[in-house]
């Protein structure tokens, strides 16, 4: 099986996306990331929910664990208002890397292996575009899907299955 078999349509968000808004995202499809994407509509970073969890979150408590204990619940539930204003590309991290990219002919193997050595939930599947000599246009990236560990894992484990004897 090859890497354009296994990508699915998935959530996108842009660098200048309202926090707010892809956090809600996140929360009502319950995804583990969303595949951000710069100016021009190539992949450009995995936003992880743990990362916006992280942006809610006082960095006094971050240092010191302890101190969560001491926010009563009303200042805890008002936790998501350190999204309000905030750009998707305002919660990246400083050392967000370009996100792990398959090429559509990659096999199920080489995406595994990849999602291994990166420790991503997330693959971005996407074919580079050339552009013939003397032609107008640029050449970049088109974003064709996504591969989740979950959805790699279920096509793996169904490969395993043994044929029933009738």
């Amino acid at each position: 099986m090859r890497a354009r078999d296994l990508a699915v349509e998935y959530e996108t968000v842009s660098v200048d996306s309202d926090a707010l808004e892809a956090a809600r995202l996140m929360a009502e499809r319950r995804l583990p990331g969303l595949v951000v994407l710069d100016e021009l509509g190539e992949p450009k970073a995995i936003l992880p929910a743990s990362q916006l969890v992280k942006v809610l979150v006082p960095p006094y408590v971050v240092e010191d664990p302890a101190l969560a204990a001491v926010v009563d619940e009303r200042h805890a539930d008002r936790l998501c208002e350190a999204l309000a204003g905030r750009r998707v590309g305002d919660c990246l991290s400083d050392r967000a890397e370009p996100p792990p990219i398959a090429d559509p002919d990659d096999t199920a193997l080489e995406v595994a292996a990849l999602m291994a050595r990166v420790r991503s939930p997330l693959v971005a599947v996407a074919e580079k575009i050339q552009v013939p000599p003397g032609a107008k246009g640029r050449a970049g990236t088109r974003f064709l899907g996504v591969i989740t560990a979950s959805r790699l894992l279920h096509e793996l484990l169904g490969a395993t299955r043994s044929p029933k004897t009738p």
